[in-house]
């Protein structure tokens, strides 16, 4: 095999040679649920928990698909194992499942017919480009709340991992007037702090850790990772609204998420964070997250050659 394999629809097939047609919802509505989980030393992290939460997401929305959990879960194993032989050993994979509606030949805008639908079911993966993300970690993340506000939980269920995200598009259009290399970061209509696009934002004062309510995001399993961890670290863990006056006053502040697993925030619409500096906290968790997967996760970012 001299290019990866894609799981689509009951079989594997040459990257090359997964294709979607233009009539499935995952692309007419923007309809489609996903995941993604990352390898360390070429082995899925938290990769039953992913799948777990993609399968709540799908019977939420009414999606049924002919994969078990079981089997779904085989299936991202072995794209892995096969995939991850055309790394070399200091790379990694990340792992994307997605799921649509389907294709829905009849479909013209709101006076079409839906038709019966057979879902569409795909795991891809492609090599964690740990380059792009060097910059978080030497100069700290630039997070900016844009004028555009984060979709209501009242509106569209944050637990369901999903990809209709033009807000989200929009949003880092504005924020990447402010500063090119600047992180969207969402407040709610009321003016909360929520996520970010790609990340869970967490800030830590006096020696707790404390995250947006579950109600108004989606909990990432990387903030699971936090939250189990903070205990060994002597750091306690809470969910509660708080507001960027409390993110500029905060001792640090951090992103979550599965490529990167965490980085430090440093600014926040321009203005420092703290002491601006990245804080002592984030290196003891980013430390001891290393040593639950086996591996210095900061070198491997900060050392890789791709």
């Amino acid at each position: 095999m001299t290019e990866p394999l894609v799981y689509l629809n009951n079989e594997f097939v040459p990257a090359s040679l997964a294709k979607l047609n233009i009539y499935d919802l995952g692309l007419v509505l923007g309809a489609t649920l996903t995941e993604m989980t990352r390898t360390f030393r070429h082995r899925p992290y938290r990769a039953e928990e992913h799948v777990a939460r993609l399968y709540r997401s799908l019977k939420f929305a009414g999606i049924a698909v002919p994969l078990s959990p079981a089997q779904m879960l085989a299936k991202t194993q072995e794209l892995a194992h096969a995939n991850c032989r055309l790394l070399i050993p200091s790379e990694d994979l990340g792992i994307v499942h997605f799921v649509t509606p389907g294709e829905n030949l009849l479909y013209a805008g709101s006076a079409g017919a839906a038709g019966p639908l057979a879902p569409t079911i795909c795991i891809h993966s492609f090599p964690l480009r740990f380059s792009l993300w060097r910059h978080l970690f030497l100069a700290g993340v630039h997070v900016v709340t844009p004028s555009i506000r984060h979709v209501p939980p009242q509106c569209v269920e944050p637990k369901m991992k999903n990809r209709s995200r033009l807000h989200w598009f929009l949003a880092d259009r504005q924020t990447q007037a402010v500063d090119p290399r600047a992180v969207t970061l969402l407040l709610d209509l009321d003016g909360n702090v929520t996520e970010c696009a790609g990340s869970n934002f967490v800030i830590v004062k006096d020696g707790v850790v404390i995250t947006p309510p579950t109600r108004n995001i989606l909990w990432g399993e990387s903030l699971q990772t936090i939250k189990e961890l903070a205990p060994q670290l002597g750091l306690g863990f809470v969910e509660r609204d708080f507001q960027p006056y409390d993110v500029v006053n905060a001792d640090e502040a951090w992103l979550t998420t599965t490529p990167y697993c965490m980085a430090p925030c440093t600014k926040i619409n321009n203005i420092p964070i703290g002491d601006g500096k990245r804080g002592p906290h984030f290196g003891r968790m980013i430390q001891a997250w290393g040593e639950r997967v086996g591996l210095n996760i900061e070198a491997q970012i900060l050392e890789s050659q791709i």
